[in-house]
């Protein structure tokens, strides 16, 4: 492909068709917008290469973080690079490769009517990101520094009226968060409350000592066994070997192995369906390591190490958390459900009985 664009150009052509979706999200209606071929770029810049292959040189443009590109297909790249994650996205004069992106659509939902008193239900974000606002008689409403993304996660404890933003005057939902001890409340048109059966443990009946967990970081795979035979597998993405900075107090990026631990095993020990990861900084900047609503993490060690979905990247096979197990939240859900011990819709497990042993090796 010979055209070259300046980064002029490339705004120019996405503002056509996704300005709607980027800045009006509060616009119930998005005529002719293709919420089925968006991707939004979920670290600081993407560059777009002339080929999918990031041996082509020079990227002839780069997005930021947060914009939202159309793309037209997925393709293999012919030299099979980078060789754990060789799909590329095909997008207006290039591509764009898919680690450091999230595939997004933009779907509005019917607020809930009403919700039990003293209770919470668990929804997720449908639009590629939403804004929380939070209220105090001294500053009135104000926007958070942080979004709520696509596919994340949150516990919705009441219903109530909000501030009016773009033309928008409909319920709100008060959002708890078990970090910050603030509440905020996010648009009700942008979580779709999820239906109980998320929570469905998936076959009970095994005994603890029959289920395993194993985590390969060799080859960044986990997969689950019942009775020794293996009933799940997939590829996920651990931690950075060796990173985390310097000082006594640096935590360590590196997923730990299994001898580390008292018993030679790991088990799950906590399972809590939505998570704020981070310092819990209510104004945090994009770039700050701040992620609300981390979806469906079970923990397998006391410092907080855990198997959890993910909505920050598609980069599997190859380290990229702080020393997580990064999953698809799918395949996060299912493991939630599998492994023990059991779990309730309410925010945090059952800890009276003992969970899922957990082989961490190379």
């Amino acid at each position: 492909m010979s055209i070259s664009l300046s980064r002029r150009d490339f705004l120019k052509i996405s503002s056509i068709s996704l300005s709607g979706a980027a800045f009006s999200p509060f616009i119930p209606d998005l005529t002719g917008f293709d919420d089925s071929e968006v991707i939004r770029i979920a670290t600081e810049e993407m560059p777009v290469y002339r080929q999918p292959s990031d041996k082509e040189g020079t990227p002839i443009a780069r997005w930021l973080r947060d914009e939202l590109v159309h793309f037209y297909s997925e393709v293999r790249s012919k030299d099979g690079e980078p060789k754990h994650n060789p799909i590329w996205y095909r997008v207006w004069g290039g591509y764009i490769h898919r680690g450091r992106v999230q595939r997004v659509r933009t779907v509005y939902q019917q607020p809930l009517t009403s919700l039990p008193e003293g209770t919470r239900r668990l929804a997720e974000v449908t639009v590629p990101w939403t804004e929380p606002q939070r209220y105090t008689k001294t500053y009135g409403w104000q926007q958070l520094g942080y979004r709520l993304y696509y596919g994340s996660v949150h516990w919705i404890e009441a219903i109530e009226g909000g501030p009016s933003l773009q033309g928008y005057d409909g319920a709100w939902y008060r959002i708890y968060d078990e970090l910050i001890g603030y509440p905020y409340h996010v648009a009700a048109i942008h979580l779709r409350p999820l239906p109980l059966d998320v929570f469905d443990p998936i076959t009970p009946e095994i005994p603890r000592e029959n289920k395993l967990i194993e985590v390969n970081l060799t080859t960044q795979t986990v997969t689950a066994y019942e009775y020794g035979k293996a009933v799940f597998q997939t590829n996920v993405a651990t931690g950075i070997p060796g990173g985390g900075g310097a000082g006594p107090k640096a935590l360590s990026t590196t997923t730990p192995v299994s001898k580390s631990a008292p018993n030679g095993l790991f088990e799950v020990i906590e399972k809590v369906p939505s998570k704020h990861m981070g310092n819990g900084n209510l104004f945090a900047d994009v770039d700050d390591y701040e992620l609300p609503g981390v979806p469906w993490t079970c923990f397998f060690t006391e410092v907080g190490h855990a198997f959890h979905g993910t909505y920050w990247h598609e980069n599997w096979g190859t380290p990229m958390s702080h020393g997580c197990v990064n999953m698809r939240t799918n395949e996060a859900n299912w493991l939630f459900r599998w492994a023990l011990p059991p779990h309730t819709t309410t925010a945090i497990s059952n800890h009276k009985s003992r969970g899922t042993p957990v082989n961490v090796h190379y």
